[in-house]
């Protein structure tokens, strides 16, 4: 059985699937690498397998801060939360910070069997709440295709500076330079085919009806029709059975 893990694989066992060696497949080398692009852009606009969920972390250069905004790398595809640069209840290490000393008591409590988890539990939560109520979180906008990340109102304000460190949560695309496994991925595979069906018929619609030494007649539609009501039901099944829910990168 094939395992394409390259590009070059790919495009061969989809020839294969088409009929080469046995009859030719009239596609260009050219066009034939345009449709592996068609089809691994589709992969990793739609499918859930094509992102990765992962943290960023970025340095505040004095670019940035005049520009307001950082540039971030062309592979990211969603900002769904950055964290709070700061926080008055969860970074404090000082000795009379009101969480340090009712952790510092809990846990004394809970050592000596005498404390209660939920209380702690309910604690931490309320903690938390007061934070966000009085902290709150960074409000961020990005555009995949613009790259930048806007955090308002901590430019201007000067709450983030030249040296600081900033954390977001991002999701980004599997590259598939480092995880070849993508080009044997049963639908890049599939669609991929069928891109490749499709633009074979295309180049011999021009030969619609020609007869070929022999009796053999060119039917090229047949083969168009047949790819693009493949590449359909396979669009379909992509979008309900694979991809995110719409909201899912939403809040």
């Amino acid at each position: 059985m094939a395992v394409p893990s390259s590009r070059a694989t790919l495009i061969d066992y989809c020839k294969r699937r088409l009929g080469e060696p046995v009859i030719e497949v009239n596609v260009d080398e050219d066009q034939l690498e345009d449709r592996v692009d068609e089809s691994l852009q589709y992969y990793r606009e739609f499918h859930s397998d094509a992102t990765v969920r992962t943290y960023l972390k970025h340095l505040v250069t004095a670019t940035d801060v005049s520009n307001e905004y950082i540039t971030l790398a062309s592979n990211i595809l969603f900002v769904s939360k950055m964290f709070p640069l700061a926080s008055s209840f969860n970074n404090s290490r000082n000795f009379f910070d009101i969480k340090y000393q009712m952790m510092l008591n809990d846990i004394a409590d809970l050592m000596n069997f005498a404390g209660d988890l939920a209380y702690y539990e309910q604690m931490q939560q309320y903690l938390s709440m007061l934070d966000m109520k009085l902290n709150g979180h960074p409000q961020v906008q990005f555009s995949r295709r613009q790259n930048r990340l806007y955090i308002f109102g901590d430019f201007a304000d000067g709450d983030i500076k030249e040296g600081d460190y900033i954390v977001a949560e991002v999701y980004t695309e599997v590259n598939d330079s480092d995880h070849t496994s993508i080009f044997n991925d049963m639908f890049v595979k599939e669609y991929t085919t069928a891109l490749i069906k499709q633009q074979w018929g295309q180049n011999l619609i021009k030969f619609e009806g020609m007869q070929l030494p022999g009796g053999v007649i060119l039917n090229g539609r047949q083969i168009y029709d047949d790819a693009t009501a493949e590449i359909a039901t396979l669009r379909e099944n992509l979008r309900l059975e694979h991809e995110f829910p719409p909201d899912f990168f939403v809040g």
